[in-house]
Protein backbone atom coordinates (compact mmCIF):
# COMPACT_ATOMS: atom_id res chain seq x y z
CA UNK A 1 0.00 0.00 0.00
CA UNK A 2 1.17 3.46 -0.66
CA UNK A 3 0.31 6.96 0.58
CA UNK A 4 -0.62 9.37 -2.13
CA UNK A 5 -0.40 13.06 -2.24
CA UNK A 6 -1.67 15.21 -4.67
CA UNK A 7 -1.52 19.34 -4.11
CA UNK A 8 -1.77 22.36 -6.44
CA UNK A 9 0.12 25.78 -5.54
CA UNK A 10 0.64 29.45 -7.34
CA UNK A 11 3.55 31.26 -6.89
CA UNK A 12 2.64 35.00 -7.59
CA UNK A 13 5.87 35.56 -9.80
CA UNK A 14 6.88 34.72 -13.70
CA UNK A 15 7.78 31.23 -14.64
CA UNK A 16 10.95 32.96 -15.78
CA UNK A 17 11.23 34.32 -12.44
CA UNK A 18 10.81 30.96 -10.55
CA UNK A 19 12.73 29.16 -12.90
CA UNK A 20 15.83 31.81 -11.61
CA UNK A 21 15.17 31.34 -8.09
CA UNK A 22 14.77 27.18 -7.96
CA UNK A 23 18.85 27.14 -8.64
CA UNK A 24 19.03 29.64 -5.85
CA UNK A 25 16.52 28.59 -3.35
CA UNK A 26 18.87 26.91 -0.94
CA UNK A 27 20.11 28.47 1.70
CA UNK A 28 17.67 30.53 3.17
CA UNK A 29 15.54 30.88 6.44
CA UNK A 30 13.17 27.62 5.72
CA UNK A 31 15.72 25.39 4.48
CA UNK A 32 17.90 24.91 7.24
CA UNK A 33 17.23 21.01 7.00
CA UNK A 34 19.01 20.66 3.74
CA UNK A 35 23.48 20.44 4.62
CA UNK A 36 24.65 19.97 0.81
CA UNK A 37 23.52 20.01 -3.00
CA UNK A 38 26.14 18.92 -5.96
CA UNK A 39 25.09 18.76 -9.67
CA UNK A 40 25.95 14.79 -10.36
CA UNK A 41 24.75 15.77 -14.67
CA UNK A 42 23.90 18.66 -16.39
CA UNK A 43 23.27 18.43 -20.01
CA UNK A 44 21.22 20.44 -23.35
CA UNK A 45 19.61 17.85 -25.20
CA UNK A 46 19.01 18.44 -29.21
CA UNK A 47 15.68 19.96 -28.86
CA UNK A 48 17.35 22.51 -26.34
CA UNK A 49 15.57 20.98 -23.24
CA UNK A 50 17.75 21.64 -19.69
CA UNK A 51 18.82 18.05 -18.23
CA UNK A 52 19.99 18.15 -15.08
CA UNK A 53 20.64 15.17 -11.70
CA UNK A 54 21.82 17.02 -8.61
CA UNK A 55 22.55 14.82 -5.17
CA UNK A 56 20.70 16.75 -1.84
CA UNK A 57 21.76 16.15 1.50
CA UNK A 58 19.16 16.76 4.52
CA UNK A 59 18.51 16.01 7.86
CA UNK A 60 15.56 14.49 8.14
CA UNK A 61 14.57 13.58 12.16
CA UNK A 62 13.09 9.83 12.10
CA UNK A 63 10.73 8.74 15.15
CA UNK A 64 12.59 7.89 17.85
CA UNK A 65 11.33 4.21 17.71
CA UNK A 66 13.00 3.98 14.08
CA UNK A 67 16.33 5.32 15.03
CA UNK A 68 16.88 2.48 16.90
CA UNK A 69 17.50 0.61 13.63
CA UNK A 70 19.81 2.67 12.51
CA UNK A 71 23.62 3.78 13.33
CA UNK A 72 23.19 7.25 15.02
CA UNK A 73 25.71 8.58 12.67
CA UNK A 74 23.54 7.91 9.93
CA UNK A 75 20.08 8.27 11.72
CA UNK A 76 19.96 11.98 10.92
CA UNK A 77 20.76 12.19 7.14
CA UNK A 78 19.12 11.53 4.24
CA UNK A 79 20.17 11.87 0.33
CA UNK A 80 18.06 13.16 -2.41
CA UNK A 81 18.02 12.55 -5.92
CA UNK A 82 16.74 15.23 -7.76
CA UNK A 83 16.12 14.80 -11.59
CA UNK A 84 15.26 17.87 -13.59
CA UNK A 85 13.93 18.58 -17.26
CA UNK A 86 13.79 22.19 -18.45
CA UNK A 87 11.18 23.04 -21.65
CA UNK A 88 12.12 26.83 -22.03
CA UNK A 89 9.67 26.94 -25.16
CA UNK A 90 6.77 25.80 -23.78
CA UNK A 91 8.02 27.40 -20.26
CA UNK A 92 7.85 23.99 -18.02
CA UNK A 93 10.15 22.65 -15.92
CA UNK A 94 9.54 18.68 -14.45
CA UNK A 95 11.11 17.90 -11.02
CA UNK A 96 10.97 13.93 -10.34
CA UNK A 97 13.02 13.42 -6.40
CA UNK A 98 13.42 10.68 -4.66
CA UNK A 99 16.10 9.56 -1.42
CA UNK A 100 18.49 6.70 -1.98
CA UNK A 101 19.33 5.60 1.21
CA UNK A 102 16.91 4.64 4.27
CA UNK A 103 14.96 3.36 1.85
CA UNK A 104 13.97 -0.09 3.41
CA UNK A 105 12.18 2.05 6.19
CA UNK A 106 10.71 4.50 3.75
CA UNK A 107 10.80 6.00 0.31
CA UNK A 108 9.18 8.85 -0.45
CA UNK A 109 8.93 10.05 -4.69
CA UNK A 110 7.79 13.05 -5.64
CA UNK A 111 7.04 14.77 -9.01
CA UNK A 112 6.61 18.56 -9.84
CA UNK A 113 5.41 20.54 -12.39
CA UNK A 114 5.83 24.29 -12.94
CA UNK A 115 4.27 25.72 -15.48
CA UNK A 116 2.55 29.26 -16.39
CA UNK A 117 -0.99 29.62 -14.76
CA UNK A 118 -3.46 29.35 -16.94
CA UNK A 119 -5.72 32.37 -15.12
CA UNK A 120 -2.15 34.63 -14.80
CA UNK A 121 0.30 34.44 -17.00
CA UNK A 122 2.47 36.50 -14.51
CA UNK A 123 2.21 33.79 -12.10
CA UNK A 124 3.14 30.42 -11.89
CA UNK A 125 1.44 27.48 -10.90
CA UNK A 126 3.39 23.94 -9.04
CA UNK A 127 1.03 20.87 -9.27
CA UNK A 128 2.69 18.32 -7.18
CA UNK A 129 2.28 14.24 -6.61
CA UNK A 130 4.10 12.51 -3.58
CA UNK A 131 3.96 8.23 -2.88
CA UNK A 132 4.98 7.24 0.07
CA UNK A 133 5.73 3.97 0.84
CA UNK A 134 7.45 1.80 3.22
CA UNK A 135 8.39 -1.97 3.33
CA UNK A 136 9.01 -2.61 6.62
CA UNK A 137 7.01 -5.43 8.00
CA UNK A 138 4.51 -4.67 10.74
CA UNK A 139 4.76 -1.15 10.98
CA UNK A 140 4.21 0.22 7.25
CA UNK A 141 1.21 1.92 7.81
CA UNK A 142 2.40 4.07 10.81
CA UNK A 143 5.83 5.13 8.75
CA UNK A 144 3.40 5.56 5.77
CA UNK A 145 1.36 8.28 8.02
CA UNK A 146 4.11 9.73 9.35
CA UNK A 147 5.85 10.08 6.23
CA UNK A 148 3.09 11.62 4.93
CA UNK A 149 2.21 14.39 7.20
CA UNK A 150 6.08 14.97 7.43
CA UNK A 151 5.74 15.64 3.53
CA UNK A 152 2.71 18.23 4.08
CA UNK A 153 4.78 20.15 6.31
CA UNK A 154 8.04 20.42 4.01
CA UNK A 155 5.72 21.33 0.93
CA UNK A 156 4.53 24.34 3.14
CA UNK A 157 8.44 24.91 4.37
CA UNK A 158 9.57 24.60 0.48
CA UNK A 159 6.86 27.49 -0.63
CA UNK A 160 7.72 29.90 2.02
CA UNK A 161 11.38 29.48 1.25
CA UNK A 162 10.67 29.97 -2.50
CA UNK A 163 8.64 33.33 -1.67
CA UNK A 164 11.38 34.22 0.47
CA UNK A 165 13.89 33.83 -2.58
CA UNK A 166 12.23 35.32 -5.36
CA UNK A 167 11.36 38.58 -2.88
CA UNK A 168 15.44 38.27 -2.55
CA UNK A 169 16.15 38.26 -6.15
CA UNK A 170 13.47 41.06 -7.19
CA UNK A 171 14.78 43.66 -4.44
CA UNK A 172 12.12 43.60 -2.11
CA UNK A 173 12.75 43.02 1.65
CA UNK A 174 11.37 39.80 2.79
CA UNK A 175 9.13 39.03 5.77
CA UNK A 176 10.47 37.90 8.61
CA UNK A 177 10.71 34.87 9.44
CA UNK A 178 9.23 33.33 12.63
CA UNK A 179 12.70 32.56 14.48
CA UNK A 180 13.74 36.20 14.00
CA UNK A 181 10.59 37.70 15.15
CA UNK A 182 10.80 35.55 18.19
CA UNK A 183 14.56 36.45 18.39
CA UNK A 184 13.97 40.13 18.26
CA UNK A 185 10.78 39.99 20.79
CA UNK A 186 13.28 38.00 23.08
CA UNK A 187 16.10 40.06 23.14
CA UNK A 188 13.14 43.11 23.23
CA UNK A 189 11.88 41.41 26.04
CA UNK A 190 15.88 41.27 27.65
CA UNK A 191 15.80 45.27 27.40
CA UNK A 192 12.89 45.61 28.82
CA UNK A 193 13.51 43.43 31.59
CA UNK A 194 16.56 45.14 32.08
CA UNK A 195 15.51 48.74 32.11
CA UNK A 196 12.89 47.96 34.74
CA UNK A 197 15.38 45.79 36.44
CA UNK A 198 17.87 49.27 36.83
CA UNK A 199 15.22 51.69 37.66
CA UNK A 200 14.29 49.64 40.10
CA UNK A 201 17.61 49.57 42.03
CA UNK A 202 17.91 53.68 41.09
CA UNK A 203 14.13 53.77 43.24
CA UNK A 204 15.64 51.23 46.15
CA UNK A 205 18.83 53.49 46.31
CA UNK A 206 17.35 57.12 46.50
CA UNK A 207 14.52 55.58 48.74
CA UNK A 208 17.14 54.11 50.66
CA UNK A 209 19.17 57.61 51.07
CA UNK A 210 16.24 59.22 51.77
CA UNK A 211 15.15 57.33 54.67
CA UNK A 212 18.65 57.64 56.34
CA UNK A 213 18.42 61.48 55.80
CA UNK A 214 15.29 61.46 57.89
CA UNK A 215 17.28 59.41 60.09
CA UNK A 216 20.04 61.59 60.52
CA UNK A 217 17.42 64.54 60.99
Amino acid sequence: MVKYFLGQSVLRSSWDQVFAAFWQRYPNPYSKHVLTEDIVHREVTPDQKLLSRRLLTKTNRMPRWAERLFPANVAHSVYILEDSIVDPQNQTMTTFTWNINHARLMVVEERCVYCVNPDNSGWTEIRREAWVSSSLFGVSRAVQEFGLARFKSNVTKTMKGFEYILAKLQGEAPSKTLVETAKEAKEKAKETALAATEKAKDLANKAATKQQQQQLV
